[in-house]
């Protein structure tokens, strides 16, 4: 089958990948539309790093983690919609042309693995794939596959906004208005938080921020956004050294800060400024089971219109320029592949 495959920290269209095949619980299907996260930009650019650094928390944790061998392709994409096509031995699920969508993890007979991030199984940068089928989420309402897939984008910005328990009467602050930002913002609106600021350095980053919800927006280039607006809750989606530690001095009293931005970098912080004034600093990642099915909902039912998110799509083939395309804000929030 044809695929968009991760070697050596570029993207590369292969025309010879061998095709999945399904065991006991697990579900063929075909892939409809997915969407490039910045996980994959991060993964792709820092790959032995983030391998590392999973190994040294899945040991700290006690747990054996899936060996994943750096040299060898990957089939990356985790954002995604498809159509059942086959199912494996004794597996009951839903009839051939369904459209599903599910958490990105594989449940096999030698563990979990992550659908993207793994050499052992496929993900959505692909004609086929493997799901399991106790996972899998018929699509409602006839919603198409391109706003699908932005299922689970939007449900890591509802578990940021989860775990902040923000509350009506509080001013939100997004910081960055990447994908992610953007998701959090969605999140706020859909809470009906009376007040959401965005700060971004991009002119269309910002419009976009509106678009979903925004009722504010600061481009820190004038000054930081601490200037004009004193939140109650702080949404860090930017990722890089040094702005935790900045946040913690600006940001008020009391105040709650959740950190979803993926930084790679060390960082250096001072912990004093939340000592003194007892700021809480909660860090997130991915989502739930709930969240994400709250946040298919949410987009089939009209609650959240992902339309402005999308900026482009490509075939299996451009999915490499369509990662260097994506280092420009001004021209791409999130683009889609179609196999």
């Amino acid at each position: 089958m044809r695929a968009a495959v991760l070697r050596e920290g570029r993207m590369v269209y292969r025309d010879d990948v061998p095709d999945p095949i399904p065991g006991p619980g697990q579900v063929l299907v075909g892939v409809r539309s997915c969407g490039i996260c910045g996980s994959d930009l991060h993964f792709a650019a820092h790959t032995a790093e983030m391998l590392s650094l999973s190994e040294q928390i899945m040991a700290s944790l006690g747990v054996s983690g899936m060996s994943v061998d750096a040299d060898r392709d990957i089939v990356m994409g985790h954002e995604f919609c498809a159509e059942v096509l086959d199912a494996g031995p004794n597996t009951d699920t839903h009839a051939p042309g369904t459209l599903v969508t599910s958490l990105p993890v594989l449940v096999s007979t030698k563990g979990v693995a992550p659908i993207g991030f793994s050499d052992s199984t496929s993900g959505a940068y692909a004609e086929r794939m493997l799901l399991s089928a106790p996972l899998l989420l018929p699509i409602p309402n006839g919603l198409d596959p391109r706003r699908a897939a932005l299922t689970e984008p939007m449900s890591v910005g509802l578990h940021a906004v989860n775990k902040s328990d923000i509350q009506r009467g509080e001013t939100a602050l997004v910081l960055g208005c990447g994908p992610i930002g953007i998701a959090i913002i969605a999140a706020l609106h859909i809470r009906g938080i009376e007040s959401i600021v965005a700060s971004d350095f991009s002119p269309k980053r910002r419009e976009l921020a509106v678009a979903m919800g925004a009722h504010q927006t600061i481009d820190p280039a004038d000054g930081s956004p601490f200037d004009t607006v004193k939140p109650k809750v702080v949404y860090e989606a930017v990722g890089v050294p040094g702005i935790i530690d900045d946040v913690m001095r600006r940001t008020p009293p009391g105040s709650r800060i959740v950190v979803a931005g993926v930084c790679m970098q060390p960082d250096t912080m001072h912990p004093f400024f939340a000592i003194a004034k007892e700021i809480n600093v909660q860090f997130v990642l991915a989502q739930t089971p709930t969240e994400f099915a709250e946040s298919l909902r949410a987009i089939a039912e009209g609650d959240i219109d992902v339309t402005p998110m999308i900026t482009g799509d490509v075939g299996l083939e451009d999915v490499g320029s369509a990662f260097d395309d994506l280092a420009d804000p001004e021209r791409h929030c999130k683009i889609l592949v179609t196999p």
